[in-house]
């Protein structure tokens, strides 16, 4: 699991390769844009905004319920799928930028979670997104076990 330390007023919950982690909810996880991201135009291609996303949430889930391949073993099977997926694209990126990938929790279902995600350039919003993720158990959708779900809770529903 992840360590745990003071930072300011916030408690961190972990802190590696650009990742943090806090109480508030928020997680923040940095990437750096490089050519096989963009297209002709020297912009991040709309697909690889996708790829971003993904890696923000993986690290969101290791942060707070550890390594996803450990959970699937511990949990047997359990995986998370993207259910829905809704974008809004603001403001394109380009090459070398270093982004921030923002993850929180929004609400907790019997089986699922939705996500609030943003990537940001030094605090400019350029792509929001809204995700429901399942969690999955061969093929089938099965309710989140009870110490992930309180691990993943939004910080106002404790």
């Amino acid at each position: 699991m992840a360590g745990e330390k003071m930072a300011g007023d916030e408690m961190v919950l972990e802190e590696t390769a650009g990742d943090r982690g806090t109480r508030s909810g928020d997680h923040a996880h940095v990437v750096r844009v490089y050519y096989e991201d963009t297209d002709f135009s020297g912009f991040v291609y709309h697909a690889s905004y996708l790829r971003f996303l993904e890696r923000g949430r993986t690290e969101f889930l290791r942060v707070l319920a550890g390594d996803q391949s450990e959970l699937h073993r511990a949990a047997r099977g359990l995986v998370f799928v993207v259910r829905r997926m809704s974008l809004d694209f603001a403001r394109p990126a380009g090459m070398d930028d270093l982004l921030t990938v923002l993850t929180r929790t929004l609400d907790l279902r019997g089986a699922s979670m939705r996500l609030a995600q943003e990537v940001r350039r030094e605090g400019d919003l350029l792509v929001a997104a809204d995700v429901t993720v399942a969690c999955v158990r061969d093929g089938r959708a099965v309710r989140l076990p009870d110490a992930l779900r309180a691990r993943l809770a939004p910080p106002d529903a404790a």
